[in-house]
């Protein structure tokens, strides 16, 4: 019991979240400063692609403990800095490298579990060996846009299906024999269910968060960067920015779990909570391309202003519901939505500039953390 409470990422663990750095950065640019619906729904099928291929090798390091291949983990990689490289220039030739990249990683994401004489079941993500979903990006390599990207959300949106509908215990029951038919070997294999180090997952979901806020450092710090004169205004602006990103840390790490606002672990059960993890993630993601908008700029544009003021709203959203699950209780619930909900809608329908857009929302992330702290949480009966 005690190696498993210690447990942490592993060095390989840690090189291979190197590629989220650089993919979270890229994909922000497909919904920076965009009012698109089609730039928007871009972003979130290309987000969630790289964040499975990601979520496939992370599961495999969780189960392994350490004992990871490396060369399948190096292979993910080089997948996923080529989807990276690619998402800025999908319109042009390179979604053709960006799919193939994805089948690739998905392809190689299921033969990690297996070896001679077994099969390992991931009971609690089957997604990560089940490859249904890839069959339309195969499709999509002979098709044109914007067929190509519905095809990929097609793709997605049976890896979902199969995320909320399929047991890993059924598929434990029966995938390990067939494949040994198929292959006919003399001895089939067998297949062996295994299950998530949830201690050591929720690191590992947290820490892809942080990358996540990381961007929005960045972001901002580029921003003053770019900056001709540091005013006054400008260190403001910068302070609010920081704060906004602070206390989203503080409600998402804090005071959360796994990155999510407001959950405690064990509260919801892993086919839940990594679509949770996504959405936020995607969600924080898409707030951070914005921020950098506001540091040295007497405006705000349209676009960034609802940007922000949706996105804070949304984790708003999610983290009222992620507290709900966890027993929080209605009035905290009510609590949380009041702020988080009404600051934002004030702030996009007033046009104001940056300091008085980016200030009102770190607040209304800081009141949730203090009704969190000072409203108590009932107690079971």
């Amino acid at each position: 019991m005690a190696e498993e409470t210690e447990r942490h990422a592993s060095w390989l663990e840690l090189f291979f979240d190197l590629v989220a750095v650089a993919g979270v950065a890229q994909l922000a640019h497909l919904v920076h400063e965009s009012t698109s619906l089609g730039d928007v729904g871009l972003y979130v099928v290309c987000f969630l692609a790289f964040w499975t291929v990601w979520m496939c090798f992370t599961v495999y390091g969780n189960v392994t403990r350490g004992a990871a291949r490396t060369a399948p983990v190096l292979g993910a990689m080089l997948a996923l800095a080529i989807m990276a490289a690619a998402v800025g220039h999908l319109e042009a030739d390179r979604a053709k490298a960006f799919a193939i990249a994805y089948i690739a990683a998905r392809a190689l994401s299921d033969r990690v579990w297996q070896n001679r004489t077994s099969v390992r079941i991931v009971v609690d993500w089957p997604v990560a060996q089940i490859g249904l979903g890839v069959v339309p990006w195969v499709v999509s390599l002979w098709a044109d846009a914007p067929w190509r990207y519905g095809l990929w959300a097609l793709g997605l949106a049976v890896d979902l299906l199969i995320t909320f509908t399929v047991t890993g215990e059924r598929m434990a029951a029966g995938l390990g024999g067939r494949r040994g038919e198929q292959r006919r070997r003399p001895v089939p294999q067998s297949s062996e269910p295994v299950h998530l180090d949830a201690a050591h997952f929720g690191e590992r979901l947290g820490l892809f968060m942080i990358i996540v806020l990381g961007e929005g450092v960045l972001v901002v710090t580029e921003g003053m960067t770019s900056a001709e004169h540091w005013t006054g205004a400008v260190y403001r602006v910068v302070f609010g920015a920081l704060g906004l990103l602070a206390a989203l840390w503080a409600v998402a790490l804090q005071g959360g779990f796994g990155g999510i606002p407001f959950l405690r672990a064990n509260a919801l059960r892993p086919r839940l909570m990594l679509p949770a993890h996504c959405l936020t993630a995607g969600i924080l993601a898409a707030l951070a391309s914005g921020l950098g908008d506001l540091v040295g700029h007497e405006h705000v544009s349209t676009g960034t202003r609802w940007l922000l003021c949706g996105t804070v709203a949304a984790l708003c959203v999610l983290g009222a519901l992620a507290g709900a699950a966890a027993g929080r209780g209605a009035r905290w619930t009510v609590a949380v939505l009041a702020p988080g909900l009404l600051v934002p809608a004030l702030v996009g329908f007033l046009h104001p500039g940056p300091l008085a857009t980016v200030w009102p929302l770190t607040a209304a992330v800081v009141a949730q953390l203090a009704v969190t702290r000072f409203l108590p949480r009932p107690t079971r009966q």
